[in-house]
């Protein structure tokens, strides 16, 4: 009974129109985040944009998303890469393996003849950059 009044079509119809309310969702999301991210826009304007948002949802995130959806990529990328920097940082020292410690034991390495001086002077420069 259900499915002669509920046909198959609207069913996908459905579901597509469920998982574009969820992707849409998911931009109100990032958008909200990059406004409260955003280091170039000043008090005003992010209460500005939150504001267009709030008032006219649709319209305020497609226009955020057209005016301000490059810089969005970049602060993206920066954010990662500082991620990536701090990680790496808190790995080496949690290590106890500073740029020192390497060249001790590069120099340990070339001392005891393991490595050639080629060898010692082309690792200690990609320690030192």
């Amino acid at each position: 009974m259900l499915a002669s009044s509920y046909p198959i079509l609207d069913i996908f119809l459905t579901t597509l129109y469920f998982f574009l309310f969820i992707i849409w969702i998911w931009l109100l999301f990032m958008v909200f985040i990059d406004i409260f991210r955003s280091h170039d826009m000043g008090g005003w304007a992010k209460a500005l944009w939150v504001i267009f948002i709030i008032v006219m949802p649709y319209l305020g995130v497609l226009v955020y998303l057209i005016a301000r959806g490059g810089k969005m990529h970049e602060r993206d990328v920066q954010m990662a890469q500082a991620q990536d920097q701090a990680f790496k940082q808190y790995v080496q020292q949690a290590s106890g393996g500073g740029t020192a410690d390497e060249l001790a034991k590069l120099a340990d390495l070339k001392a005891k003849g393991t490595i050639s001086d080629e060898e010692f002077n082309q690792a200690k420069a990609k320690i030192l950059s």
